[in-house]
């Protein structure tokens, strides 16, 4: 499949994010966006203010990024965003017309795990499991831009996601293995 480009992809900035996705301000025009999801072609025909989460575990079937908060304070609903981190709760489906979409679907498959699954199942960095998607995408966009970063990179990029669990520091090794694996030095 031919994957649409991501040169049009809008860029919109947080608070115009959350301000489209307010109740006050939807609109009911519907519309016909294509994107790529997880490397293939994606089209969802609804309203163009549906946060991009509603239309993932909706019409696109995953169940991966989860509704926590709603409000970009858990980390739950975490996409890459042409490879940057986004928060589905909040970002109109409309933002990603023409971009790349990765969902922790997309990172890897029970047959060929990505590194960081492989590493969070060796770690036992889960616990209930529902914080850990947005975690895995956040830690592939930081691993993507920082092959080896330090621990206090790996927090800083992780602060944003809430784990009730206290699997943080299972969390951080696991981040470390997989980097390591990576750069090829496990």
């Amino acid at each position: 499949m031919s994957r649409p480009s991501t040169a049009s992809c809008a860029r919109i900035s947080p608070a115009r994010r959350r301000a489209s996705a307010s109740p006050a301000s939807r609109r009911t025009e519907r519309a016909v966006l294509a994107f790529t999801l997880n490397g293939a072609a994606a089209i969802v025909d609804m309203p163009e203010t549906t946060p991009l989460l509603h239309a993932l575990r909706g019409p696109l079937g995953l169940s991966g990024p989860r509704f926590g908060c709603g409000a970009e304070q858990c980390g739950a609903c975490v996409v890459l965003l042409d490879g940057r981190v986004a928060y589905a709760c909040t970002l109109p489906v409309s933002a990603v017309a023409g971009c790349s979409v990765t969902t922790v679907e997309g990172l890897g498959t029970p047959e060929t795990p990505h590194p960081l699954q492989r590493a969070f199942l060796g770690e036992q960095a889960g616990q209930c499991g529902f914080c850990l998607s947005g975690i895995l995408v956040a830690a592939a966009a930081l691993l993507a831009r920082d092959p080896d970063p330090e621990d206090a990179a790996i927090r800083a990029a992780l602060d944003p996601h809430l784990c009730r669990c206290g699997s943080h520091n299972r969390i951080i090794r696991a981040v470390r293995r997989a980097a390591a694996e990576m750069r090829g030095a496990a």
